[in-house]
């Protein structure tokens, strides 16, 4: 049964706000609603169905003004609206509490909370901590819920739930900014530069990040070979677990660390084997670092035992993350991946690491979120593999300007501005240049022609899969 909490008493009393009306807000007002409180719905854009919300009493404001004239309400945003838009902060100063669906939701859940935030990987690291956690749990009476960032939003459920239950969350930086609870068990999976046209500044971004070890949280999961998640065990008393897959991690520490190519887990001083690397499906260092990520996570929660069992059982099947080096096709003895997710340089050199021995007709380009190129040029040249990339979207000249910049080695490359002839380009340079790869991994968001990355993602593998074969099959 669901927590009372503070802010659904206030909500009662003052009523609620909801600012952005878009997909987890929608269950968000449906859950307000039905807790009897009176709703106002606030969206820079007109509303479709307006005239059924105001029919159920909702009142709703479209517009310039939508970010105005605020009362002491709770004021429920939408993650990408920053918490000092508009007249947000004069109104907590004046009042008002400021809050989000997810924040309501870690707030109500009697259930035991995971979080996991990170720059690159945590969707991944997600999918497999849920995953781990739920074959370990299976006969049992609790479940395992998946939500956050990832899935379908929570707070609905959340008077199914009990408090043997366990909720896995992604959160990003947008969710995580005014977070005031945090999760039993946490992790970060790595900070580097990422969404700096929408924070103001990287402290801003990495004390986002932070927030995820605030207060409850018992289990802190950190990347001892990124300075900035390093330096984090500073800031929360919980207990630490550091994990690296590159960097040595002091003894007298507990890790999860690479020994003799066993992912191996230190507890109080003693060892105990997870699972043989080779064992994994998923290709590539960053891939491994996830399940170390999560088998830290899950250790927190899980006997030895039951952890070394729901590895074994999981590594060796699961494929991946649509969208995540995923394998689309082979065609003409040339395999095409799909990394739309791939929206920083760092997040591309991961993907190109992962393919270490291979020839690469590269894909890169989208929407600029004013983040540094130079690293994509230091991964390209660092790999040796890459024989041509095709640049495309909006961080195209960008891009091309830190590639003329670089004094190392790099593959030609090309500016297409449309995007299916792009990839179409890059499929020709890969029979020319006697490449068995093209990769799909823009190393920058979609938001110049698509909704999201999925949209991008799924456009382009229906462009590689209209492809013809040489032989006309």
């Amino acid at each position: 049964m669901a927590n009372e909490c503070k802010t659904l008493e206030i909500c009662r009393e003052r009523g609620a706000a909801v600012v952005g009306f878009g997909i987890s807000n929608r269950p968000l007002l449906e859950f307000l609603l039905a807790c009897g409180i009176k709703v106002t719905v606030r969206d820079a854009k007109p509303i479709e169905d307006e005239a059924a919300l105001i029919s159920r009493s909702v009142k709703v404001i479209t517009g310039d003004c939508y970010l105005s004239d605020f009362g002491n309400e709770v004021i429920f945003r939408t993650p990408g609206i920053r918490p000092d838009a508009g007249e947000l902060s004069s109104a907590v100063r004046r009042g008002a509490v400021l809050s989000s669906e997810m924040e309501l939701f870690y707030e109500m859940t009697p259930a035991r909370t995971v979080g996991i935030t990170g720059s690159d990987g945590k969707t991944t690291t997600t999918t497999i901590t849920h995953k781990l956690l739920s074959l370990a749990g299976e006969g049992s009476e609790g479940k395992v819920w998946l939500g956050g960032n990832i899935g379908a939003p929570l707070l609905p459920e959340v008077e199914k739930m009990t408090s043997a239950d366990i909720a896995v969350t992604e959160l990003s930086s947008f969710q995580l900014m005014t977070m005031k609870k945090a999760p039993e068990v946490a992790a970060i999976t790595n900070i580097t530069p990422n969404h700096l046209n929408w924070h103001t500044g990287m402290d801003e971004y990495r004390n986002a990040k932070y927030n995820i070890l605030g207060s409850g949280c018992r289990t802190a999961v950190l990347n001892y070979g990124c300075g900035d998640t390093r330096e984090a065990a500073s800031l929360t008393g919980a207990d630490i677990i550091f994990f690296s897959a590159k960097r040595e991690i002091p003894r007298g520490l507990d890790a999860v660390y690479l020994k003799d190519g066993v992912i191996t887990l230190r507890r109080g001083g003693e060892e105990i084997p997870i699972i043989v690397r080779k064992k994994i499906k998923l290709p590539g260092a960053h891939n491994v670092e996830n399940y170390m990520t999560a088998a830290a996570l899950a250790s927190a929660l899980l006997s030895p035992d039951a952890l070394v069992s729901a590895m074994e059982r999981l590594a060796p099947e699961f494929g991946g993350v649509e969208h995540r080096l995923e394998f689309v096709r082979e065609l003409d003895g040339i395999t095409y991946y799909n990394g739309s997710i791939d929206s920083t340089p760092t997040r591309t050199a991961a993907a190109l690491s992962a393919l270490p021995d291979r020839k690469i007709s590269l894909i890169c380009g989208g929407y600029d979120k004013h983040i540094p190129m130079k690293p994509l040029a230091e991964a390209i040249s660092a790999h040796g593999g890459v024989v041509s990339v095709t640049l495309t979207g909006a961080t195209s000249e960008l891009m091309a300007d830190a590639f003329a910049d670089f004094r190392g080695t790099l593959p030609p490359f090309e500016i297409i501005g449309d995007f299916e002839e792009a990839v179409i380009s890059a499929s020709e340079n890969a029979k020319r240049l006697y490449a068995d790869t093209v990769l799909l991994s823009p190393a920058a968001a979609s938001f110049d022609r698509f909704k999201n990355f999925e949209e991008r993602g799924r456009f382009y593998k229906s462009i590689v899969n209209g492809l013809a074969s040489e032989d006309g099959e």
